[in-house]
């Protein structure tokens, strides 16, 4: 006899009828619940709309790498649970899989299954299904683990618990059922599927009418725990099955470093800056709220929360969810205090499985809030220097060009030709520290034979910290005095040491018409290296580590460049993408931070930790955080040194 199986084994037509009536029921009952979900999703903002083309593939593409191939949560700390839910994704997936291609052999002409492929078939679903039932205990265990730990970033209710019971429901009678059919209908092939096997054969053979009701009797009870399945997935946070495909497939490419600009037209329009409701939000960041598991990935990335502050970005999207829900106002459902600890390092974002973006959500409430004012203190201060002499730091505009004193540096209003501009930003030009990186980059940049001019008082501040802070116009203002000056020098190529600068330069600035191609100094120094014109530093085996900053190694996927430089390094536990925030982005550089909840503080013991006696930065913001926290964590000598100098002293 060819394997194969029939469906509806001993069903009548009515019994057949009453499954398709109480299927159909169970998906209404879901779909209109989500239709619910769907209405508050369409009170926000549309979605810029694209060529279908262009949204084709990026559905096609996010489906295959976020959600087939799980590539956020595969790169995940192994705490995190990654095969615990991978073995619960991929073993679901397969059972999805195999019961759509049974339903497309039953209900279409073309028929497929029988012979070799019904037995791989048959094979492949039984192991799967043993994946996710493991995958299910261990999560049961996990929750029940973190539950019992209160400082734990997941959330668990008795609702997570139900869950699982359902999908162990799931798995379990979907055995029971295979094994009553063998058992019923015995046949010699179904050894293919081994657990429902060893199952018929511990319970035996069934003959007679009473088997034949035994067997439809486990075969109702999968169905009805089937149908409760469908009727639970949107009141639960299992809805993500459904939710985070639709997320994760229409997120739009975008730089993870790129905030979005408000327009003076949508100001005029809405009457108000930033957001103050849910409903200002967009569509598919509504979405992204519905979407998210709780899986406490990004809290548990989170430096802020690490360090004890109450910024909790899982809790960030539950919060503007609940705004979302009941018309509430954004800013008092998460607190002032949590929306201003934000250092916008991207971490959680890096972090997040279903692609959510925490920081735009943060700094869109920040712009609000700005724009009405409820922002004071020295970060306030920062926002009025800048604004008024384009400097984060206050200082006068001639005082940037006091460290070329003495250096013969080309300056682009002298009407020097040159391929780069040396961008040197508001630190770089006035920061004791950074100024020797600005000066052994300007050193070396000259010794590898690159034609560079700077703009010197002409150049103002990128706008980066009054952005992240949500003061969004002052930001516009400096993007646009600065592209002004380029297109006036012909500025096409950029190197600067500082990451933030980079940053904004390099993804943000395009949107304020600049047509830049922008080099952060480790980029650069490493061409050059590799050309022969300069020698990478050469540090004794085991003295060097070096610190990743956010805004290079994470936000711009840069970490291989500054390794190239400085050779055989020792890495800390956490670096490159993964790497800690020193705390000195989002503005938090001129905000007061209390002495026990410093996130620099946790860096630097970190990087003491490797017992490396060098720390090599490529961050001036970094820099200055770090110097202090070393000395606070250690009474070690510590050499705390930008990687251009480290170049610098190996090309003296």
């Amino acid at each position: 006899m060819t394997p194969t199986r029939e469906e509806f084994l001993y069903f009548s037509l009515p019994e057949k009828l009453l499954f398709y009536g109480l299927t159909a029921l169970s998906l209404g009952v879901m779909f209109a619940q989500l239709w619910t979900r769907v209405q508050l999703w369409q009170t926000g903002k549309p979605t810029e709309t694209r060529p279908w083309p262009a949204m084709l593939k990026d559905w096609i593409t996010n489906l295959s790498v976020y959600v087939l191939a799980q590539k956020k949560v595969r790169s995940s700390r192994p705490t995190s649970g990654a095969p615990m839910h991978l073995a619960i994704f991929y073993g679901f997936l397969t059972l999805f899989l195999a019961t759509t291609l049974l339903g497309i052999n039953t209900y279409s002409p073309i028929k497929f299954h029988y012979g070799t492929y019904y037995l791989v078939y048959e094979w492949i679903s039984d192991v799967m299904g043993v994946v996710f039932l493991a995958g299910v205990v261990w999560a049961f265990g996990r929750r029940l683990t973190m539950a019992r730990n209160p400082k734990s970033p997941m959330v668990t209710t008795s609702a997570d618990f139900q869950t699982l019971g359902v999908l162990f429901a799931l798995g379990v009678t979907g055995y029971w059922l295979e094994a009553a059919r063998m058992s019923v209908n015995p046949h010699n092939f179904d050894v293919s599927a081994p657990v429902g096997h060893l199952w018929s054969q511990l319970q035996g053979n069934w003959q007679g009418t009473n088997q034949v009701i035994l067997y439809k009797s486990v075969w109702w009870l999968h169905a009805v725990v089937v149908f409760g399945f469908f009727m639970m997935i949107p009141q639960m946070r299992i809805r993500h099955i459904l939710l985070a495909i639709l997320t994760t497939a229409s997120a739009t490419p975008r730089l993870m470093g790129r905030l979005e600009p408000i327009s003076m037209e949508e100001v005029v329009r809405t009457e108000q800056i930033g957001v103050k409701l849910a409903k200002d939000f967009s569509r598919w960041n509504l979405m992204s709220l519905d979407a998210c598991m709780e899986c406490g990935r990004c809290t548990e990335v989170c430096p802020a929360w690490n360090v004890g502050k109450v910024l909790n970005p899982r809790q960030v999207v539950q919060d503007i969810k609940a705004a979302m829900e009941q018309g509430d106002e954004v800013a008092p459902r998460i607190s002032a205090e949590a929306l201003w600890q934000c250092t916008t390092c991207n971490a959680c974002v890096e972090a997040c499985p279903v692609l959510i973006r925490h920081v735009d959500l943060i700094v869109d409430v920040r712009r609000n809030l700005v724009s009405e004012g409820q922002l004071s203190g020295s970060a306030a201060t920062m926002l009025r220097q800048t604004a008024s002499t384009g400097h984060a730091w206050g200082a006068a505009r001639n005082v940037r060009e006091d460290w070329m004193k003495g250096l013969d540096i080309p300056l682009c209003r002298d009407g020097v030709a040159f391929d780069f501009l040396f961008w040197v930003g508001c630190a770089g030009a006035t920061d004791p520290g950074a100024i020797k990186t600005t000066k052994a980059v300007a050193d070396l940049l000259k010794k590898g034979g690159v034609s560079f001019a700077c703009l010197g008082q002409e150049e103002a501040c990128t706008g980066d910290p009054a952005r992240r802070l949500g003061e969004e116009f002052l930001f516009q203002e400096k993007a646009a005095e600065n592209v002004s000056v380029f297109a006036r020098y012909g500025v096409k190529k950029v190197v600067t040491a500082c990451p933030h600068c980079l940053n904004s330069l390099k993804n943000e600035y395009g949107d304020f018409g600049a047509n830049l191609e922008v080099f952060h100094h480790s980029q650069l120094l490493q061409q050059l290296v590799s050309r022969g014109s300069l020698l990478a530093a050469t540090p004794q085996r085991g003295g060097v580590t070096f610190h990743d900053p956010c805004y290079l190694g994470r936000v711009n996927s840069e970490s291989d460049a500054p390794r190239a430089l400085l050779g055989e390094v020792v890495e800390p536990i956490h670096h490159s993408a993964k790497t800690l925030c020193c705390g000195a982005g989002g503005g938090r550089m001129w905000m007061d931070e209390p002495a026990d909840q410093r996130p620099s503080n946790r860096r630097a013991q970190e990087l003491v930790a490797t017992g490396a006696k060098t720390v090599a930065l490529g961050c001036p913001f970094c820099r200055i955080m770090l110097d202090s926290s070393i000395k606070q964590v250690t009474t070690d000598e510590i050499r705390l040194v930008d990687l251009a100098e480290m170049l610098q002293e190996a090309n003296s």
